[in-house]
């Protein structure tokens, strides 16, 4: 790539060494990739950094060979990290595990001695429906080892859901559990992967790990205990790790859109790999003392680059959880922070939300001193939520590092930098591109929006963690991402610059709403709801009408000690008239004790349309829980089915 210019309003003042970091690795992005891939350990180095012969299919570190599993474990065993605990785990019951690096290398070792016992072979894919338990990093590094992409399926995923993504990865063994536990209650995974595997053919063993302690059913000849066959392996087994080529696909991840089927992304490894590990030492400086805390489920991304592949690459302790966030009651996370001495919590704006809403008086029970930082993924946070976060769990002294990524960039891309210089923070801000990313604010026409106006986010250049393609579907990779500004990457999020160059994310571009002309994101609206002192969470979405084209319904969850009335609407619609505008003002303000969620956390607007335009529901297998839509169904009906 030659030197690049950089763009005149990439203001990082105060912010002098970040701002040189940044424009090194965009003047020179071969010279400084060359360097920062050097912090892995390699078979052999690349012949190329960055092959853009076939764009928009970017290859990194072309000639490069080596293995993600030896990468986060076999290097740490010839250390003084051997012994150092990889994991603690607790699970909802109460029960705790601790894993070292070197249990976790002879467990991966095992396992992947049974997979190749199996037939797994190179390139041959592995399905993993698992709960938030050690054996899911475990077979995720097992398969690496083995050159095997993995394909993890969220464990609240439908059979339907299950079928549809091992099917068209074409996956060769299932590994799963006889069950998990949500709340006390046992979930049947075992069940629900029967019978998806009636639609599955290509699986042809499936390894089942006991853990709920539900009775199951085992089909003979292609079902095994996971326990019986690990057992029969030897405890100093060894497994060659599998040269792999640094573009060879490490794992897929399906990313389900409004429409279509889920789409397969495939990262590589060696890139990815780069990425993900500096992107985690850059965002928060982590260090051999911390106990790092990303409480996102493994099954999504999050999960995949800051609970396995980062953390474990950096030689970090990591805290997991399998459980419900407040069971058996709202100071769970911060009880486990507490007695286990987390240094840093990384989570969602939907989990903040939720303990804003439970009040201030879950956390400080508990001594929560040993926190440094604290982070935030998953959508665009709400000032107000921010400002909770800091004021309440941070004591008005802990950076906020909130993150902008997506399951196809494979890590953060837009984040505050704890590990090169921390940038003053404005709550609701991601503040500035990391080092080797040239983002811009587009407008309509692609071109650069002023200050201060919405436009569509997209990233100008490559960058090591991008996804390579869609698993199988090429085409359908150039559309999505690359045509709708040419040669550009095009992320489908919506946001703004400020006039210092902080960028601020106002969702999703097709979460935008016209009304009477003008142009509003309903994230904007939300921010304005939650700031009113009732409101613990807020979804917005557009309704047709005949003469402003759209308006904004709402749909609000109060906070413990507020009561809906007909009164505390018109204050709710009041404030948001002084705070946005009026054309923000909703033609509705619904009252639910619950939003219809993904079991990441997003809110499913699309599915509150759906119910207040009488369309069908369509694909609901991401919802956490149907009696949400339930909930929006009855206010509805206690308005006799009319909005505005």
């Amino acid at each position: 790539m030659s030197e690049t210019s950089l763009p005149f309003h990439m203001k990082f003042e105060p912010g002098k060494l970040r701002k040189e970091e940044w424009e090194r690795s965009i003047k020179d992005p071969e010279g400084y990739w060359d360097e920062k891939a050097r912090a892995l350990d390699w078979f052999k180095t690349w012949d190329k950094v960055l092959d853009e012969s076939n764009k928009p299919f970017y290859k990194w570190f072309v000639g490069g060979v080596l293995n993600a599993s030896y990468n986060c474990l076999d290097r740490h065993i010839k250390t003084d990290k051997k012994n150092k605990v990889a994991y603690i785990w607790e699970g909802e019951d109460g029960q705790v595990k601790t894993i070292t690096y070197y249990q976790l290398y002879r467990e991966v070792n095992k396992l992947a001695k049974v997979l190749q016992d199996l037939g797994v072979r190179r390139g041959d894919r592995i399905a993993l429906y698992l709960p938030m338990i050690p054996e899911l990093p475990i077979a995720m590094l097992a398969a690496a080892r083995l050159g095997a992409p993995h394909v993890v399926v969220f464990s609240g995923f439908s059979a339907e859901a299950l079928a549809d993504r091992i099917n068209n990865a074409g996956a060769k063994i299932l590994v799963t559990a006889d069950g998990s536990l949500r709340r006390g209650k046992v979930i049947e995974l075992k069940k629900i992967a029967d019978a998806a595997l009636e639609k599955s053919p290509s699986v042809e063993k499936v390894l089942v790990v006991k853990y709920a302690g539900n009775n199951i059913s085992m089909k003979e000849g292609r079902d095994l205990f996971y326990s019986d066959a690990i057992n029969g392996v030897p405890a100093n087994t060894y497994v060659k790790p599998e040269p792999t080529n640094s573009s060879d696909p490490l794992f897929l991840l399906y990313t389900s859109g409004t429409t279509g089927k889920p789409k397969g992304v495939e990262h590589g490894t060696g890139g990815y790999l780069v990425w993900v590990y500096w992107t985690l030492k850059w965002a928060f400086d982590v260090n051999d003392t911390d106990i790092w805390w990303c409480t996102a489920d493994i099954g999504w991304i999050t999960g995949h680059s800051y609970v396995v592949y980062a953390p474990l690459m950096l030689g970090l302790t990591s805290f997991m959880y399998d459980g419900a966030p407040d069971a058996p009651q709202p100071d769970r996370w911060w009880d486990m922070v507490e007695r286990h001495g987390v240094t840093i919590i990384y989570t969602s704006p939907t989990a903040i939300r939720m303990f804003m809403k439970f009040g201030d008086d879950w956390v400080l029970r508990h001594d929560v001193s040993t926190l440094r930082a604290l982070g935030t993924v998953g959508e665009p946070i709400n000032p107000e939520a921010w400002l909770w976060y800091y004021r309440t769990l941070g004591k008005e002294k802990l950076p906020i590092i909130d993150t902008w990524w997506q399951t196809e960039t494979g890590g953060f891309m837009i984040s505050p930098t704890l590990g090169i210089e921390l940038v003053p923070l404005k709550p609701g801000s991601a503040t500035f591109p990391l080092p080797g990313i040239l983002s811009e604010v587009l407008d309509d026409n692609g071109d650069p929006a002023p200050d201060g106006q919405r436009g569509y986010l997209v990233i100008k250049t490559p960058w090591p963690g991008m996804l390579q393609t869609l698993w199988q579907d090429p085409e359908r990779y150039k559309t999505v991402y690359f045509s709708r500004f040419e040669g550009t990457y095009y992320t489908s999020d919506y946001a703004i610059r400020d006039p210092d160059g902080y960028i601020w994310f106002l969702g999703r571009a097709d979460e935008v709403l016209k009304v009477a002309g003008h142009r509003i994101g309903t994230v904007e609206i939300e921010s304005a709801l939650v700031s009113h002192p009732s409101i613990a969470e807020a979804a917005v979405i557009g309704k047709a009408d005949e003469i402003k084209g759209d308006v904004p319904v709402a749909f609000v969850v109060l906070r413990g000690n507020y009561m809906p009335s007909d009164a505390l609407k018109a204050e709710v619609s009041k404030h948001i008239r002084n705070t946005v505008g009026p054309i923000a003002v909703p033609a509705d303000i619904m009252f639910v004790n619950k939003l219809p969620k993904t079991r990441s956390g997003k809110i499913m607007r699309r599915l509150l349309k759906a119910v207040v335009g009488g369309a069908s529901l369509g694909d609901i297998s991401t919802l956490e829980d149907g009696a949400s839509v339930e909930e929006v169904k009855k206010a509805l009906e206690e308005m006799g089915g009319r909005i505005g």
